[in-house]
């Protein structure tokens, strides 16, 4: 039986390794390299939700336009990331870096499901239900739909630079 990267036994020598785990073993998420870059990114997306939000307000009986804007904008930016680095190389050196603090770092920072969902249950407890399942739908398909819309931006601008 062959052995994994962690020195354990592969009972699936036929699958490709996990490519976040290292030479010696250790998990990408175990690292305090990849650590610190998502640290890093998820203070500059912390500040920018902050800042948006205090740019945004709302009273409970309102769309949450922050936090739509925000769920929003941070879907585009990582699928337009995302597809960008898969079409500069593999994921690794400053890809993998670029990844860890923009992409889970800063845009994970940067976006909130919580925040979502507090605010859906406050739209809705307040007896704005229509608001609270159109603001829900609404995010969840618009995150879709923006974040495809990020991929495809990247990926034409990927094929006028090769053109």
């Amino acid at each position: 039986m062959p052995v994994n990267d962690s020195g354990g036994t592969d009972s699936h020598g036929e699958l490709p390794s996990d490519p976040d785990t290292g030479p010696a073993g250790r998990p990408l998420h175990l690292r305090p390299s990849a650590l610190a870059l998502v640290f890093a990114g998820g203070v500059v997306g912390t500040g920018l939700r902050y800042v948006v939000e205090d740019l945004l307000p709302h009273d409970a009986a309102g769309w949450p336009w922050a936090t739509f804007l925000i769920n929003l904008v941070g879907a585009f930016v990582l699928g337009g990331l995302l597809e960008s680095l898969a079409r500069l190389g593999d994921d690794s050196g400053w890809r993998q870096r670029a990844r860890l603090c923009v992409g889970t770092g800063g845009c994970g920072a940067f976006t909130t499901y919580s925040t979502l969902a507090l605010e859906a249950a406050l739209l809705g407890r307040s007896g704005h239900v229509g608001m609270a399942i159109g603001y829900g739908v609404g995010s969840v398909v618009g995150g879709l739909v923006t974040a495809w819309l990020g991929i495809v931006l990247a990926a034409a601008v990927h094929a006028r630079r090769r053109a």
